[in-house]
């Protein structure tokens, strides 16, 4: 009889255990395969999954890009000694006479040191008049007040000298060795002369980006793109301001990989087999190699070009599948960019989950036996 109460109990353990593991399921990192897929939108789910071709990797290899537009590129350097608003300016004037207008008597020159230009580009200069000085050189200048001084002193000689660049100048923030307020001066009119007058950035080169403000545009760039591209190097304005900064794009690691995390972004742009390394890998006793996703936002254009459609209207949640045991699976992957804000999933190999499942019911089972025993 009592035999016969231990197999009992015994028997109701195994249930419970199984019924346990059946109905909860076990611990894991994310959903398998199976169920990615029936989440896609042929099965009635909210995703378009979609195995990687070379037609996907030639409609999803887009690489965001940066540059100045035309009015950045097309505005020309300015000249060293162009007088702008804000300068401050040095004049000394020689009259031929011996009763001077602008100085003391018996004085034959006159020096009419620090003349501000105003902010609407203009001095004033007694019995020259207001005179627009801002867009011209200190020598055209000089013309323009003798030819006005002319008619009230007889041929006044005038020198004109711009003191260094008080009014032209810009901001640099960010990155940067040095933030502070530059002049624009011969050696400085240039975007990289001017980062190398700040210290130069203070980030890893790659994943520099500079970005200019003038007025209401804003133009960014690579950093590294002003050398390997002499066009981008664009001549600098009054009042610009620089801001330099590291790449804020990444991208997140989850399920079977080494390692789950929040990575950003190392290098301008990253493959999906850069990504798997990045992490440590695939994780050997879990990952399934032939489930490798990448789940992102498709913009509406890529998004008809990656499904052959064109009645889909508006951003569309894609699931992207790389099978790496395929005969160029790993090429395919080396392909296959990467962008900011995409989720790296690898799923559990069905043979790790079944060796959970054995390994949580042996578990289980001896913890089973010991109620038992003790239930004898």
């Amino acid at each position: 009889m009592t035999f016969m109460a231990s197999r009992g109990v015994r028997l109701i353990a195994l249930l419970l255990v199984v019924t346990l593991v059946a109905n909860c399921g076990l611990p894991r990192s994310g959903p398998n395969r199976r169920e990615l897929f029936a989440g896609s939108v042929q099965r009635q789910g909210d995703a378009f999954v979609v195995a990687v071709n070379d037609r996907v990797l030639r409609a999803t290899a887009l690489v965001e890009a940066l540059g100045f537009s035309s009015d950045f590129t097309g505005a020309g350097r300015l000249g060293s000694d162009t007088i702008r608003p804000g300068d401050t300016l040095s004049l000394s004037i020689w009259e031929n006479v011996t009763d001077p207008l602008l100085g003391p008597q018996g004085t034959p020159s006159t020096v009419l040191d620090e003349v501000q230009v105003d902010g609407s580009g203009f001095i004033f200069i007694p019995y020259a008049g207001r005179v627009r000085a801002a867009g011209n050189t200190p020598d055209q200048l000089r013309q323009i007040l003798t030819r006005n001084l002319d008619e009230q002193t007889p041929d006044p000689q005038i020198i004109v000298r711009r003191l260094a660049g008080n009014g032209s100048t810009v901001s640099i923030t960010g990155a940067v060795g040095a933030q502070g307020v530059y002049p624009i001066e011969r050696p400085t009119r240039t975007l990289s002369a001017m980062l190398a007058a700040a210290g130069g950035v203070t980030v890893e080169p790659d994943i520099a980006r500079v970005s200019v403000v003038r007025g209401g545009d804003r133009g960014t760039i690579w950093f590294s793109d002003l050398f390997n591209n002499p066009a981008a190097d664009i001549a600098l304005r009054a009042d610009d301001r620089i801001l330099v900064e590291a790449d804020t794009r990444s991208f997140t690691a989850l399920g079977a990989t080494s390692s789950q995390t929040r990575v950003p972004f190392a290098t301008q742009s990253i493959s999906a087999i850069e990504a798997i390394a990045t992490v440590g890998g695939l994780n050997p006793s879990l990952a399934d190699p032939t489930g490798v996703f990448v789940l992102r936002n498709e913009p509406e254009v890529i998004a008809r070009q990656v499904l052959g459609r064109d009645d889909i209207t508006g951003a569309q949640r894609m699931i992207y599948v790389l099978d790496l045991t395929e005969p160029n699976g790993m090429f395919q992957a080396r392909d296959f960019v990467i962008r900011d804000q995409d989720t790296l999933y690898v799923t559990v190999a069905p043979f790790a989950q079944w060796n959970q499942v054995i390994s949580a019911l042996t578990g289980t089972l001896g913890t089973a036996g010991s109620i038992s025993s003790l239930a004898q």
